[in-house]
């Protein structure tokens, strides 16, 4: 608390003022996230290309990015939340869940606009993109590198060229 208010400038008084805690603090930032998500992080991405699959790697796009004008000091502000705040902070970690439920729901919401396999998991899919994002964006920091998150979106493309893959032989199949 004492390095952030340092930086804000403020003394505890002011503070206090307008939060009751740090709790309060920290859900009014975890609250800023959810209204952000769709501005900052899905929109961009959904304007740069108007293909399904290609707006998921948009959104990573983005991610790539932070990681490189960072010199690979980004993390996701979110993952390391939720690996810091004490497990038994179950309001906190709610609204962490309800950020990243908003983060899959938006590349669910691209991955029902795919024509993906019959039987394809979407929520699964989804949180597999999810969880690339942020193992790459964990490991790039580690590492001091972007080239680990470059590794993991790589791997991801391929799924996605293998689940395409599967579409495209079962359109032959079927106009045999």
């Amino acid at each position: 608390m004492a390095d952030l208010l340092a930086h804000a400038k403020v003394n505890s008084g002011s503070f206090y003022h307008f939060f009751d805690s740090k709790e309060a603090l920290l859900r009014e930032v975890l609250e800023s996230y959810l209204v952000a998500l769709h501005p900052m992080i899905v929109e961009p991405a959904y304007a740069a290309t108007p293909k399904p699959i290609e707006r998921i790697f948009a959104i990573l796009e983005g991610y790539r990015e932070r990681i490189l004008m960072t010199d690979a000091q980004y993390g996701c502000p979110l993952g390391r939340l939720a690996l810091e705040i004490d497990p038994e902070n179950r309001p906190a970690h709610k609204l962490i869940a309800e950020n990243f439920r908003g983060w899959i729901g938006a590349v669910h919401n691209c991955l029902e606009a795919a024509t993906l396999p019959p039987g394809t998991d979407i929520d699964a899919l989804s949180t597999y993109v999810l969880a690339t994002m942020e193992g790459g964006v964990m490991l790039s920091r580690s590492y001091g590198s972007v080239e680990p998150f470059d590794r993991t979106v790589k791997a991801l493309r391929e799924h996605f060229r293998l689940l395409m893959k599967g579409v495209e032989t079962e359109k032959r199949r079927l106009h045999r």
